[in-house]
């Protein structure tokens, strides 16, 4: 149900969200990543290509994936790169491909019974030393439906649990948008190292 609410809804998200700056976001994955430029960066719900175009403009090699098959197209049209239509819940990512995974308000889709096997599955998916940036909507550790779509909600302790034992080690966390009260701060942003 959600992947058909966002295939039913692609062009109206895409207008909506097409302004939204998460240049913060961006600059907190690309910041840890030790590896020589241009780096190899996988998109995580990339939707309608809006971050993989940033990516791109950036002078790196992103590779999109969503489970949408509107927003592949969508990704594929705008940002003239590959994009893999997964989805979450069944990925095929190949070894230690990636020197960055960009998660941007993805992973709160996945349903918590899932979510190790999830993030086993992107650890495995960087290189040594890869980083992994996650931004998610924050909750009382609550999950389930909210109309279509699919949600689980996390405070800082419960999401750092899940990080850490799928074998991520933190190197930040911030609330968005910067610069309010934490009750006006709905998006709970980290970032993450395989270790090498």
């Amino acid at each position: 149900m959600t992947l058909n609410h966002y295939n039913q809804g692609a062009s109206a998200f895409r207008e909506g969200t097409r302004t939204h700056d998460v240049s913060q976001n961006i600059q907190s994955l690309l910041k840890y990543i030790e590896a020589d430029a241009p780096f190899s960066i996988l998109d995580l719900g990339c939707g309608p290509g809006r971050d993989l175009k940033t990516l791109i403009a950036l002078g790196h090699h992103p590779v999109g994936l969503d489970g949408s098959a509107e927003f592949v197209r969508m990704a594929q049209e705008d940002a003239k790169c590959e994009v893999w239509q997964q989805d979450f819940l069944q990925l095929a990512l190949p070894a230690q491909q990636f020197d960055g995974v960009f998660a941007n308000a993805s992973l709160f889709h996945v349903p918590s019974q899932e979510l190790p096997r999830v993030l086993r599955q992107l650890h495995a998916s960087l290189k040594a030393g890869g980083v992994l940036f996650s931004s998610n909507p924050r909750g009382e550790n609550r999950e389930g439906w909210s109309g279509d779509r699919y949600g689980a909600y996390y405070e800082w302790p419960a999401w750092q649990q899940f990080m850490t034992d799928a074998g991520f080690v933190e190197l930040e966390h911030y609330y968005r948008p910067p610069g309010l009260p934490r009750e006006q701060q709905p998006w709970l942003a980290s970032v993450w190292r395989k270790p090498r």
